[in-house]
């Protein structure tokens, strides 16, 4: 086999893009998967049904096809498995701990700690005895998922036991973390490091769902930040880089920006997903940031030239978010191709449906993606295609 091969880990839906984007480049895909009914087992060149925590078996996959780099995006539960496979093989990757400190959200503060990272203070907690001298609202989160799976704003003592529970009930591990509850408007920072660098590559603006959930509508780019804010921005990703060892990899960071300034509430060695690093960047910059990504993972360098925008657009996704109740009636949604910057739409529900309340992302229904030239251009299309939505489906 004369192609260079790729291992990549998950297949499901937010791996397409990846899959895609390494077949461009003429690499032999390898995809691994837990399920043998992955969503993108039929986008590689090969599949394998290898089980989450299976590292001999991964290791042997690995082998077999003499992989050249291995790689995900928008999701945290192989990062271990991969920095294990990368030492074991010499693959570019970042090392096992870089690894470990990312996927424990408690780890991650004390890492934050250490290098001077502006961050949400948070406690772990099994019992409301745990987390006594607390001041509330509160965050309940599980350390190990993401998805804001498990994640819930708790505002009493009466309630704290019943938030631990659920966010127990998400987790593989015997405690949560319950973190102070931080005022601001939220962001997230698409990056990518290597040779010991670190570039920002975009800044994105969020919106989510009203409290006690915090789960993600909508995202745009760029953010309406000042060119102050974001040089900031700037300087405490290079501390978290620096904090967490970030190498060889992408990383998706989320904070909050209010009175006390900028506070980090978590990040991640892997790109964001709800299309962010995979459709938005590149309508935005023209910056196809899943390539980045390859180059790195297979040991190709990156010049300055690489990580230069050829765009200066805004981009945005919003997800449809409906009131609770039964689907009525779903009129005509292709006066939705009416909306100059539609780029493209997914609505996953029919007549008779059940429309539940978004506690997670797992539980959201339908998408739609925009681009425009100017940020009010953009807003205005948004707001058009929520009327038509509210106009065309009805809910009983």
């Amino acid at each position: 086999m004369n192609k260079k091969s790729i291992l990549i880990f998950g297949l499901g839906f937010l791996q397409k893009s990846l899959i895609a984007r390494c077949k461009v480049k003429g690499l032999y895909t390898i995809g691994i998967d837990p399920c043998d009914d992955a969503v993108c087992k039929d986008d590689v060149d090969v599949f394998e049904v290898v089980g989450g925590q299976d590292y001999e078996k991964t290791l042997e996959v690995a082998k077999r096809y003499d992989v050249a780099g291995v790689i995900t995006t928008a999701t945290d539960k192989p990062l271990v498995m991969m920095a294990r496979v990368a030492e074991a093989l010499h693959l570019p990757f970042y090392s096992v701990k870089t690894a470990q400190w990312s996927t424990d959200k408690y780890q991650m503060k004390q890492r934050f700690m250490l290098g001077g990272v502006p961050f949400a203070k948070g406690k772990l907690a099994k019992t409301i005895d745990d987390v006594s001298d607390f001041v509330f609202p509160v965050i309940v989160k599980p350390r190990d998922n993401s998805g804001s799976r498990g994640v819930k704003l708790c505002c009493d003592k009466q309630e704290l036991q019943e938030c631990i529970n659920e966010a127990l009930e998400f987790s593989h591990l015997d405690t949560v973390l319950v973190e102070e509850f931080i005022e601001g408007q939220e962001y997230s920072i698409e990056s990518i490091h290597f040779d010991g660098k670190s570039k920002v590559i975009q800044f994105t603006e969020k919106k989510t769902t009203d409290f006690p959930y915090n789960v993600e509508l909508g995202h745009m780019q760029p953010a309406r930040l000042s060119d102050e804010m974001k040089d900031e921005i700037r300087e405490i990703i290079e501390k978290i880089a620096k904090a967490l060892n970030f190498n060889n990899c992408g990383s998706h960071t989320e904070l909050k920006i209010g009175s006390r300034g900028i506070t980090v509430i978590e990040t991640s060695p892997r790109f964001g997903g709800d299309f962010i690093t995979s459709t938005l960047v590149p309508l935005s910059t023209g910056l196809n940031i899943d390539d980045l990504l390859i180059e790195i993972s297979i040991g190709n360098k990156l010049s300055d030239k690489d990580l230069q925008p050829v765009k200066n657009r805004c981009s945005g996704v919003v997800f449809f978010n409906l009131p609770e109740g039964k689907i009525e009636k779903i009129g005509n949604l292709d006066e939705l191709k009416t909306i100059k910057g539609l780029h493209f739409y997914y609505f996953g529900l029919k007549e008779g449906d059940k429309v539940k309340k978004i506690k997670n992302s797992l539980d959201r229904y339908g998408d739609a993606v925009f681009v425009s030239d100017t940020r009010d251009e953009l807003e205005k299309e948004i707001e058009k295609f929520n009327k038509i939505i509210e106009n065309q489906i009805v809910i009983k």
